[in-house]
Parts: structure tokens; C-alpha cells; sequence
């Protein structure tokens, strides 16, 4: 990929990665005995770990878009509609299992590993359908004699109505959740209290836990940020959702807590009440003025600084809110207009 990104042309940057794609996945197929599609899936994968990766997935988003529309069309003509009327109970119990049983089973397993309420309610939802390898299993059930077609119209049945209700369950999170953390039993439960990474350890230095800089979100942007503070001798606390994340700070000796930072709770394990600065790091803009109403309240002396990429958000948070407002594209284009001036001479001093 990198000798023909070389050559400069967009056609040929793209029939080499369709060439790619169908050379790994009939590679796959004849060499592991699996179907096609499966092969296709593979392909994917090895396409992804290349370096160019974003700009595969950028070229051929039209191919991908178009293929889409082939494969759905081809699997709805395989659909019969009358078993909507032939067997209405067994669509209902397949759409129950979808939506109900498999959503609960993984809300269940993410809550096990200790996420929060929240990642396990989106974690659910998002499974609460079944799409392309339904299709591909089902295919592959009827094709060795494993399924009937009564069974294939079922899956198609419940692989509609799921995507077609998918967007109504995404919309009764929020209401779940409400009712959820209004039952204080349940919600002592579901949120594990327990998790030891909830919490910084009591061997935590008492610098971290006053006058402190607290870093929500420690991904690109945060690691910089923590980097710099680390140099200059600055003690801030992670605030990170992904487990991974804290579990490698906490290896490293930084002191971390998981969670969402849009929960009062999770602040205040960071101890937010005598910190110094807040700077909200992470690329996710949903729950940003939650987080700073719960430092008003908290600590009203506290400095805040956010991170957006959107102008009309920028210019709200600061109209609502008492932050520093760092908009990405502008600072970016300050640096780089500093760098340009500096190197014709005419740096502003």
C-alpha cells in the first residue's frame, strides 16, 4: 500500500485495496476450508493493521456503500413475509431473545468486568440486533443441512424488526438508567461500588489529593498533557472510562480512577473538592457540562479547561459556563501560523 500511495493516484490506491480484500479473502477460503464472507472478514482485519488503514476505509467507502445495498437487498428477497402471519409467536420469541435476552446477557457480562452503569447500557444496546453474520451463519446452517428454512426465515424476520427497533432502544437509555439509579438497592448493586479502581488506593500521596490538576480523559491529547505536568513536577489523577487505560497509569505510578467523569461520584473519588485545575481532555462533548456543573458545585473555586472541536459548542460553553475553551482546529492553525511566521522572520513577540 505504501509503494502505490507513492504513485499519487486515487484509483489505483483503491483497486489495490479491493485487490487486497478479495485476494486475502479467496486466499482464506481456499486455504482454511471457511466460506467466502468469512474470508472477507479476515481480509478486513489484515487491511486494518496496515498503516493506511483510515485512508483504505476512506477510498472505498462508495464500493462499501454499494455492496451494502447488494448484500441487504439479496438477503430481504430471501425473506418470505408470510411467516409473519404463519407463525407470529415464534417471531416474537426470536425478536425477544435479540433484543431482551441477548441485551441482558451482555449489560450482564460488561457489569461483571466492572464497567459502569452506563458502558453496559450502550454495550447492550448496541447488541440489541443482529446483522451481516446472522445472515452468513444462517446461510452456512442451511447450506450443510443444519437449518431449515423455516429457521432462516426467522433470523431474517428478527434480524428486521431488531434493526428497525434499534434506534428506540438507543433513545430508552436514558430512562432506564434514570429509573435504575432511582432504585438505591439496585443501583448499589449494578454499579459495584467494590471496584478497586473506582477509588484511588489509600497509599496515594497526599500531594494527589489536594491542590491537584485532575485530567479527565487520557487518551492522545491527555497522555501530552500528563507528560508535560509530570515534567514540571505537577501532581494531577487520571479520570479515564477504559479500564485498560487505568489499570497501565496505576503500572506507571500515576494515580487513576475509573469511570465516567459526568458521575458526581467518580469526581470526588478524585477528589475534585480540593483540586486546582480540572481539564476536561476527552474528544466526547455529550457530557461536558455535566462535568462542569458537578466542579461548580463541588468546588467553585476550581479552574476548568475543555477541549472541543466544535465552534458553536465552544461558543456556547462559554456563554454557560466559566472555562477556558481550547477549540482543536484553532489551536492548531495558531501553531502552525506561529511556525510560518518564525521562519519568514515576522514572529509576533
Amino acid at each position: 500500500m505504501w509503494q502505490v500511495a507513492r504513485t499519487g493516484s486515487r484509483e489505483l490506491f483503491t483497486l489495490c485495496v479491493v485487490a487486497a480484500a478479495v485476494s486475502l479473502a479467496y486466499g482464506a477460503a481456499e486455504l482454511f476450508g471457511v466460506s467466502f464472507a468469512l474470508g472477507a472478514f479476515f481480509a478486513g482485519m489484515v487491511i486494518r493493521e496496515s498503516e493506511f488503514s483510515h485512508r483504505a476505509a476512506e477510498e472505498s467507502l462508495p464500493l462499501r456503500d454499494a455492496f451494502s445495498v447488494l448484500f441487504f437487498v439479496s438477503v430481504g428477497m430471501l425473506f418470505d413475509p408470510r411467516v409473519l402471519i404463519d407463525q407470529p409467536l415464534r417471531i416474537l420469541a426470536v425478536v425477544g431473545i435479540i433484543i431482551v435476552g441477548k441485551s441482558l446477557a451482555a449489560a450482564a457480562l460488561v457489569l461483571m468486568f466492572r464497567y459502569p452503569l452506563n458502558t453496559a447500557l450502550t454495550v447492550s444496546a448496541s447488541l440489541a440486533q443482529i446483522g451481516e453474520f446472522s445472515f452468513i451463519l444462517a446461510g452456512l446452517g442451511m447450506k450443510l443441512g443444519l437449518l431449515p428454512h423455516e429457521g432462516q426465515n426467522l433470523i431474517l424476520a428478527g434480524a428486521l424488526i431488531s434493526i428497525t427497533l434499534n434506534s428506540l432502544v438507543f433513545e430508552a437509555l436514558e430512562p432506564i438508567q434514570r429509573w435504575i439509579k432511582s432504585k438505591s438497592e439496585l443501583a448499589r448493586f449494578v454499579e459495584r461500588p467494590d471496584d478497586p479502581l473506582a477509588e484511588l488506593p489509600m497509599s496515594t500521596e497526599d500531594k494527589y489529593l489536594a491542590k491537584q490538576c485532575i485530567i479527565v480523559g487520557y487518551g492522545r491529547v491527555g497522555r501530552r498533557i500528563g507528560a508535560a505536568l509530570a515534567e514540571a513536577g505537577i501532581p494531577f489523577v487520571v479520570v479515564e472510562q477504559n479500564r485498560e487505560i487505568v489499570e497501565h497509569c496505576r503500572e506507571m505510578g500515576i494515580p487513576a480512577v475509573s469511570g465516567d467523569a459526568a458521575d458526581m461520584a467518580v469526581l470526588i473519588q478524585a477528589h475534585i473538592a480540593k483540586a486546582s485545575v480540572l481539564v476536561i481532555a476527552t474528544p466526547d462533548s455529550l457530557d461536558i457540562r455535566q462535568m462542569l456543573a458537578i466542579a461548580a458545585k463541588v468546588n467553585p473555586a476550581i479552574e476548568t479547561v475543555v477541549r472541543t472541536h466544535n465552534e458553536e459548542e465552544a461558543t456556547l460553553l462559554r456563554q454557560e459556563q466559566a472555562a477556558t475553551i481550547f477549540l482543536g482546529e484553532q489551536e492548531l492553525a495558531k501553531s502552525m501560523t506561529r511556525y510560518v511566521l518564525e521562519r519568514f522572520g515576522r514572529a509576533k513577540t
